[in-house]
């Protein structure tokens, strides 16, 4: 275009009559002036670059923000004053890997395949190739445990450094010099133990604990470890922060802040820990201080930043965008947030696997595998039979249904299955939950109790956590496992 404008004044200078000559460039000037500005105005507005800080393993109560003073969150709670903080916000899975793969491919555990930890993903579509289509790069800094790796192919993987702390400087440098908008995860490896036993907090109060049926009862004092791990992260925080304010990237993205799953309710379907802390920080777009009651999943964060970012919102995902919420609109986008738990694939590793579903108010819990029910799940194979028994009785106590009013009982202590009371809402949602389960193809409906095959905790052999009988040690065969995609 500027060689067609050159060669068109060239020519005007070639003509005989400068008188001409003179308008007709002063003619092409005022019209190129006005066209260029034209364009300027019509550029689309820089995109913002997206920030993720994604901690490991921390009840969503654990923050003086919530109401635990006893711990030091100082970064987190600026984050709350300057931003949006969600008081919903759900993994529908509550251990590592399967949350980390519903945040990256927009997908429940069943429909992206990492249904147990340490499973690998189908070959889905995911946050690189989503991003990477309109122009962004994808970095992951510090825990990984998600795979493939060809599902999973980041722009850069900058690994945990010494003590298994974030590579902060190398995602410096990497901002430093970088010509693309770019979304960041920070993936914490904290505080995920090992929990240090010498400490800050061996000799202070360790008693919050707004979950527990008795306040007076004090938490293990092995727990000052977790406490000391959450103010590392908490320091980790703010180095992080410091360093996207001095490189002027802070106030210009999208920062968003969760953990992947609550401590206490690991590898279970109790809110304790499916719901996750969340708070967004976006200057100029979120108001500070504000709170947002509505459903928000962990699949529902890649549609939202992919909307944000200027890309479109595939229609095969589960997730749905959110942006109207941090919009300050508080647009209700689900009625139910759905749970999963499989047991298998774990250190203690027992066939029990449970779902749940939930509205605002009640939530329902089916234990597949209960004493109550365990004899329905026996098949002609005795080795697979085994594993079953041993799996029911390794939970006595927990029945086969479960209701709660979360509004009067929000940590599920008071089961209100067999109140007939409650009979409508308990088939409502029993209704709703099997229609999930459908959607999501998940194993269970057209499976009795099925094993499936471990990639790294063998339920048939004896480990540090596992402990099967000596008669049962090396009992199962590949076909007594469940045919899965891995």
């Amino acid at each position: 275009m500027v060689e067609l404008k050159v060669l068109f004044l060239f020519t005007l200078l070639l003509l005989h009559n400068m008188k001409w000559s003179f308008i007709y460039t002063s003619f092409f000037l005022v019209l190129s002036f006005f066209s260029v500005s034209a364009q300027q105005g019509a550029q689309e507005p820089k995109r913002p670059n997206i920030i993720i800080y994604l901690s490991d393993d921390q009840n969503s109560w654990d923050f003086q923000t919530f109401g635990n003073t006893q711990v030091d969150t100082s970064h987190f709670d600026r984050l709350a004053r300057e931003g949006m903080t969600f008081s919903n916000a759900y993994t529908a899975q509550a251990i590592c890997a399967p949350s980390r793969s519903q945040l990256f491919t927009g997908l429940f555990p069943m429909r992206n395949g990492c249904m147990a930890n340490h499973l690998p993903v189908k070959n889905v579509t995911d946050i690189n190739d989503y991003f990477n289509t309109i122009g962004y790069e994808v970095i992951l800094a510090g825990k990984g445990h998600i795979k493939p790796s060809s599902v999973f192919n980041w722009t850069h993987f900058y690994h945990t450094v010494k003590n298994r702390l974030l590579p902060i400087n190398k995602v410096k440098k990497y901002i430093q010099d970088s010509s693309k908008p770019f979304c960041i995860i920070f993936a914490s490896d904290l505080p995920h133990g090992p929990y240090p036993t010498q400490n800050d907090y061996v000799d202070k109060p360790l008693d919050y604990d707004p979950t527990t049926k008795n306040p007076n009862k004090k938490i293990a004092r092995s727990k000052s470890g977790y406490y000391q791990n959450i103010a590392d992260d908490n320091a980790q925080l703010g180095q992080v922060l410091s360093m996207l304010e001095n490189l002027s990237v802070l106030d210009s993205s999208l920062f968003l802040y969760l953990s992947d799953h609550g401590l206490k309710g690991k590898w279970s379907v109790r809110e304790t820990g499916l719901k996750v802390p969340m708070v967004a920080r976006w200057p100029n777009r979120i108001k500070p201080k504000t709170q947002s009651n509505q459903f928000v999943a962990l699949v529902d964060i890649l549609p939202t930043i992919l909307e944000i970012a200027g890309g479109s919102v595939p229609d095969d995902i589960d997730g749905i965008s959110f942006l109207p919420i941090l919009e300050g609109k508080e647009n209700k986008i689900r009625d139910y947030v759905y749970g999963i738990a499989t047991r298998q694939n774990i250190q203690s590793c027992y066939v029990f696997p449970s779902r749940s579903v939930r509205n605002q108010r009640y939530k329902y819990v089916r234990n597949f595998n209960s004493l109550e029910v365990v004899e329905q799940n026996m098949s002609s194979n005795q080795a697979v039979n085994a594993f079953i028994k041993r799996g029911a009785e390794a939970f006595p106590k927990v029945p086969f249904e479960e209701l709660y009013d979360l509004e009067k009982d929000p940590f599920e202590h008071k089961n209100l299955v067999q109140n007939k009371e409650y009979a409508v809402i308990k088939n409502q949602l029993e209704n709703q939950l099997i229609i999930w389960m459908t959607q999501q193809n998940d194993f269970l409906i057209d499976n009795k109790m099925p094993l499936l095959k471990p990639t790294l905790h063998p339920i048939d052999r004896i480990s540090k956590w596992n402990k099967p009988p000596k008669a049962l040690v090396g009992s199962l065969q590949e076909e007594d496992y469940l045919s899965l995609h891995y």
